[in-house]
């Protein structure tokens, strides 16, 4: 491809986005720009490397990257189960760690062990299923919430809910614990597959530097 076309980064909003920019700056790759936070710009360049960065939801960064709009991605891999996209997860970048759970009171441990059928809530309704249905071969009625998943089973909307644990101490205040693992997240980097291969050898490299960093540390 020619030299002229831009490397297009979509990054996961707030902490996400700042420690990439910070992992980004260890090798050299830099944006002045994002740095005003006055600028009400929405793409940010750093025109001597060809490079472009913009800052979106969590949920939307694999749908840019999927469809082109944003070479590569930033985002945690929960958002990566959850959207299911067509991208190239290429890299863990070792940041944002936490675990997918179920969780809920002591009582409902029971009810995962012998596969009744039960009412799950979680923000996560994509992950909820696959790991009920394709993992415990358990039939779950799913109830999306998008606020505070802890309340299902204290106010009886659910037996157990699926949620990203990182410290568990909300779910310690409110009498609820983790009862089995997902699996566990951090940030990763996702490629758009048409990307990787006219884009490949910056790409490469790119990951090369990076991952020579990460094993630095």
């Amino acid at each position: 491809m020619s030299d002229d076309r831009y490397l297009t980064f979509a990054l996961g909003k707030g902490r996400l986005a700042k420690q990439t920019m910070e992992l980004f700056e260890e090798i050299g790759i830099t944006c002045e720009e994002m740095k005003d936070k006055d600028s009400r710009k929405l793409i940010f360049a750093n025109e001597e490397l060809k490079l472009r960065f913009f800052l979106a939801k969590g949920p939307d960064v694999p749908t840019y990257v999927e469809y082109g709009a944003a070479d590569i991605g930033v985002v945690g891999r929960d958002t990566i189960l959850e959207e299911n996209r067509n991208v190239y997860e290429v890299l863990d970048l070792g940041y944002g760690k936490c675990r997918m759970c179920v969780c809920g009171p002591e009582s409902a441990k029971e009810l995962l062990q012998h596969h009744e059928r039960i009412r799950v809530a979680s923000k996560y309704p994509g992950i909820a299923k696959d790991y009920f249905y394709n993992k415990k071969h358990q039939t779950v009625d799913i109830i999306k919430l998008n606020g505070s998943v802890e309340l299902g089973p204290l106010v009886e909307l659910s037996d157990v809910i699926v949620d990203i644990v990182e410290t568990g101490s909300t779910l310690r205040e409110n009498g609820l614990g983790v009862l089995e693992e997902i699996c566990p997240l951090s940030a990763r980097m996702i490629v758009n597959p048409v990307s990787m291969q006219m884009e490949n050898a910056r790409i490469k490299k790119l990951v090369a530097d990076i991952r020579a960093k990460l094993e630095i540390k």
